[in-house]
């Protein structure tokens, strides 16, 4: 390690590290209001609001983990992984936001679910007054959040397994479990998946952290009386009143609290379960089952259900977009209007905003996290991850705290390069999280082979190195853009109300009955990064060459 590469990792690690903690700090520090601890206290709302968070974060991240653990041991089982992972941009692509919109279509008393059992099974002929969405016991959230975190997960599950090496290494101790007496399926769990999930822990705090404070979601189709804490610390934090502010700073701290302590009881119950050798099949020392074999490539019927969910909800959004007079209890709509779209392409200054901001703090980020996994050392990286994934594991109402306060000090408050810096560091995390197992696991005898033939770093680097990880770049660009656009709380706090996003207009419109906007919106946000991700697979594609013969 020469002193060039650590003078300039150590300028990365200012460069990022250094505003990450400072708003840290800052959030921090908001904290320290004995008034305002006193008057949450005092508060009858939060106990519940609490208990509501924890059900729903906790539930919705369980699920979520455990389905996916089951669609990655099918996959691995029936070799049918590639087409599993083949869907997950569009679903990856979809915003959080724009999923719960369109999920509130499909399920609300007047939505897609009711209209087609109505009247004939049904015999409704006017919505009933049903707690489908925004109900009291957090189900649609949980619901949502399950559908949401699942495709993540898968994802940064095959990013570990983009690795040839440790792909390969489990497969041999997949098919040498198999020879010692064990099915396929108790194989995965015995040998692959215990391995796997200690690699995922990051990728799986993130979504406890998001599950537990999420705002934008629990907005639309969370429960409303009393909502969420991460709800109720926002519109506390959206007061005039300073000692309210105060007031919701606290409950944030109550959330990160709360995050603190479920993800040291998940990390105890998974060192538990690996101690104990406990599997989902049995115990250890149980005795083998016989094979049984499942028919190789064949999806499994999970899997296909949450795609046909995601067609659906998308397909709410695109017909929603578009109707016109919609009485309940049709179908399709009695007429179709461009009304919606119309208005959207009148506001093409949001759009603008959204595309700039997103490309600009997605190249930024890759950018940064190319040169941070070339010039750190190992050691350095592994120890400075939890300060690089702060953003990450803070509750979103407590870091936008810390990021306001900040973006006062500096001046940047409703100024555009200080929604661009807010959007780098939320962005930052999730594109080192998808690039570091392709770029860290990258075959150092490459290197050594163009050493051997006196050709220099940037050789290597831009004729060999880059070029084999163009698929990983590409991908973890749009992943980066993708969490640009829905990016909601920074949007709202940073850009002051001067700048607004296409998810800031969406879920704001959610709250009226405006369907077709809402819904053109919502798309919107949806189309934006299915665009980057087509682009990323068509950037990542393996080149082809033409073999002319003379």
């Amino acid at each position: 390690m020469t002193a060039s590469r650590l003078f300039w990792a150590t300028a990365l690690l200012l460069i990022a590290g250094g505003p990450l903690l400072a708003v840290t700090a800052l959030a921090l520090a908001s904290l320290f209001d004995a008034a305002a601890w006193i008057a949450l206290w005092q508060d009858l709302h939060w106990p519940h609001a609490l208990a509501l968070t924890l059900w729903t974060g906790l539930a919705s991240t369980a699920l979520a983990w455990w389905l996916s653990a089951w669609l990655l041991a099918q996959g691995f089982v029936r070799q049918s992984l590639g087409r599993l992972l083949r869907g997950l941009p569009v679903m990856l692509a979809t915003p959080h936001a724009a999923f719960a919109i369109g999920l509130v279509f499909l399920l609300a008393p007047s939505g897609w679910v009711l209209r087609a059992l109505s009247p004939w099974l049904t015999g409704f002929e006017f919505p009933p007054a049903w707690p489908t969405t925004q109900d009291p016991w957090g189900l649609g959230l949980i619901v949502a959040l399950t559908a949401k975190e699942i495709p993540f997960l898968l994802w940064t599950a095959a990013t570990q397994l983009q690795r040839d090496d440790v792909r390969q290494r489990w497969r041999s101790e997949h098919a040498l479990a198999q020879t010692l007496g064990y099915s396929p399926q108790r194989a995965v769990w015995r040998v692959v998946w215990p391995q796997l999930s200690a690699r995922l822990w990051w990728p799986l705090l993130a979504v406890l952290a998001y599950g537990l404070t999420v705002v934008d979601m629990a907005l639309v189709i969370g429960p409303a009386s009393p909502p969420t804490l991460a709800v109720l610390a926002w519109q506390w934090l959206q007061d005039a009143d300073l000692a309210v502010n105060a007031q919701g700073a606290a409950a944030g701290g109550v959330l990160a609290l709360a995050l603190l302590a479920a993800a040291l009881l998940w990390r105890a119950s998974q060192g538990w379960y690996a101690r104990s050798g406990h599997a989902l099949s049995g115990l250890r020392g149980a005795a083998p089952r016989a094979s049984h074999p499942s028919a190789p490539g064949v999806l499994p019927a999970s899997y296909l259900l949450l795609a046909s969910l995601y067609g659906t909800v998308l397909l709410a959004l695109a017909v929603g977009s578009v109707a016109g007079v919609w009485p309940f209890p049709r179908v399709w709509p009695e007429a179709v209007t461009w009304q919606a779209w119309h208005r959207v392409w009148d506001s093409r200054d949001t759009v603008g905003t959204t595309l700039g901001l997103a490309l600009a703090s997605a190249a930024l980020a890759l950018a940064w996290c190319v040169a941070w996994l070339e010039l750190a050392p190992r050691r350095w990286d592994t120890a400075l991850r939890p300060v690089l994934y702060l953003p990450l594991v803070l509750p979103a109402v407590l870091w936008v705290v810390g990021l306001y306060s900040l973006a006062l000090q500096w001046r940047l408050e409703g100024q555009w390069l200080g929604l661009l810096l807010a959007h780098t560091a939320m962005v930052l995390p999730y594109v080192l999280l998808a690039l570091s197992p392709a770029y860290l696991g990258f075959d150092v005898r490459y290197a050594q082979l163009n050493a051997s033939l006196g050709h220099g770093t940037w050789h290597f680097l831009w004729r060999i190195k880059w070029p084999l990880l163009r698929r990983a770049l590409a991908a973890s660009a749009a992943v980066g853009f993708a969490v640009s656009v829905a990016q909601y709380l920074p949007t709202l706090y940073i850009g002051a109300g001067r700048f607004n996003s296409v998810t800031t207009e969406a879920v704001n419109l959610a709250a009226g009955a405006q369907r077709s906007l809402t819904s053109a919106y919502a798309g919107l946000q949806f189309v934006l990064p299915v665009l980057a991700f087509a682009l990323a697979a068509w950037l990542g594609a393996p080149r082809r060459f033409k073999v002319t013969r003379s």
